[in-house]
C-alpha cells in the first residue's frame, strides 16, 4: 500500500486539500475553480510519473527504501509544479468546463455559494477517485467501480460526517496500521504543527502498531492509541486495566483507568488537544525533528518509562514505520 501521494512529506497535492478548498470556492468562485483543477491535474500528473518509473528496471545497486520514497517525493513536487504553470493544459480544461457549468446558459443567475461548491463537487469526487486508484495500485478502468464511488460519496470529501473506522484486526501489519489512521495523524497534524509520521509513531509505540489495543470491560475496543489515561477531571468513558509504570526506573504492575473513546477519530482530536491545550506540552507542539519530539515528550512527563524517548525516536527512524509509509 502507498500513504496517497506520499504524504509523508506534504509537498504536493493533498486529497485532503479537496475539501478545504470547498471554503476556498465559497470565498472566491473563480479562485476556488482554480485551485480545484489544478489540484486535479497534479494529481493525474502525479500517477502518470508513477505509471512511468514503473516501466523502468527498479533492480539497480541505486534502488532502495530511501530512494524510491525521495522519488516518489520529487514526482509529487514535479506534478505541483506542472500543474501550476499550465504547460499540460489539462487544468485549464477542467476550468474551462466548470465555468460553463456555472456560468454558462444552464446555471442560474441567483446560484449561492452551497449551490457553486455543488457545481465543484463532481471535481473533488474525480479527485478522490483518482487517489484511491492511486492508493490500491487500481487500474483506471476501477474508477467506475460504483462500490469505489459509493464509498467516496459517504466519505467527508461530500461534507457528511466520516464514518466510524473499523476496529483494527490484532493480526494487523504496520503498514495496515499506517494505512487506516493515515488521515487522522494529518488532521492531528494541522492543530499541533508536529509530522503525522511523528504522531504515528507514537500512536505505534504506545499500541503494538495497534496490537495491543486497550478494551473495555466487554471487550469492545477504546480506541485509545496513545495510552491516555483517564483522570478525575475526565467527563468521558473509561476502562481499567493493568498497565506498568516505571518507579525509581523499575518497573511496577497496577491498574489505571484509561480515556474510552467512540473511534480513532475522537482519539486522534483528544490527542492534539492535549498536546496543545496542556502547558506542560508546549515545548512539544511543532517539533520538526523525530528524536527532540520524542525527548520533549519524556521531558514533559508522557511516560514514566525512563527509556521512552530512545524507544520512540527508534520508531520515527526505524525501517518498520518507513516501510510502512512507503510500501
Amino acid at each position: 500500500m502507498t500513504i496517497p501521494k506520499s504524504d509523508a512529506a506534504s509537498l504536493a497535492a493533498d486529497v485532503q486539500d479537496a475539501r478545504d478548498l470547498r471554503s476556498k470556492f465559497r470565498t472566491d468562485k473563480d479562485a476556488g475553480i482554480k485551485a480545484a483543477a489544478q489540484e486535479f491535474e497534479a494529481l493525474f500528473l502525479q500517477m502518470m510519473l508513477k505509471s512511468m518509473r514503473a516501466t523502468t528496471d527498479q533492480d539497480s545497486f541505486m534502488d532502495n527504501e530511501a530512494s524510491r520514497f525521495f522519488t516518489g517525493m520529487l514526482d509529487e513536487q514535479i506534478a505541483k509544479d506542472l500543474s501550476r504553470t499550465g504547460s499540460i493544459g489539462l487544468a485549464q480544461i477542467l476550468e474551462g468546463q466548470l465555468h460553463r457549468r456555472i456560468d454558462g446558459p444552464e446555471a442560474t443567475a441567483s446560484a449561492t455559494p452551497e449551490t457553486l461548491a455543488r457545481e465543484a463537487q463532481n471535481l473533488f469526487r474525480s479527485t478522490a477517485m483518482l487517489a484511491a486508484a492511486q492508493d490500491k495500485n487500481l487500474p483506471f478502468a476501477a474508477l467506475g467501480n460504483p462500490n469505489l464511488q459509493a464509498a467516496l460519496e459517504r466519505s467527508s470529501l461530500q461534507g457528511a460526517a466520516p464514518a466510524a473506522p473499523q476496529e483494527m484486526s490484532a493480526a494487523a501489519t504496520p503498514r495496515e496500521f499506517v494505512r487506516q489512521i493515515w488521515p487522522h495523524a494529518v488532521e492531528a497534524s494541522r492543530s499541533t504543527g508536529i509530522p503525522p509520521q511523528f504522531l504515528i509513531a507514537h500512536a505505534a509505540l504506545e499500541s503494538g502498531w495497534g496490537q495491543r489495543d486497550i478494551r473495555n470491560a466487554d471487550g469492545t475496543p477504546t480506541y485509545n492509541l496513545f495510552g491516555i489515561k483517564a483522570g478525575e477531571s475526565w467527563p468521558g468513558k473509561s476502562a481499567e486495566i493493568t498497565t506498568t509504570e516505571y518507579e525509581d526506573g523499575q518497573p511496577v504492575t497496577q491498574k489505571a483507568r484509561f480515556r474510552a473513546y467512540r473511534s480513532y477519530v475522537e482519539a486522534f482530536a483528544d490527542y492534539a488537544r492535549l498536546l496543545s491545550q496542556n502547558p506542560r506540552y508546549s515545548g512539544v507542539i511543532g517539533s520538526q525533528s523525530g528524536t527532540e519530539f520524542a525527548r520533549r515528550l519524556q521531558q514533559a512527563g508522557y511516560a514514566s518509562d525512563p527509556s521512552y524517548a530512545e524507544k520512540l525516536s527508534g520508531i520515527i527512524h526505524g525501517p518498520t514505520l518507513r516501510q510502512a509509509l512507503i510500501g
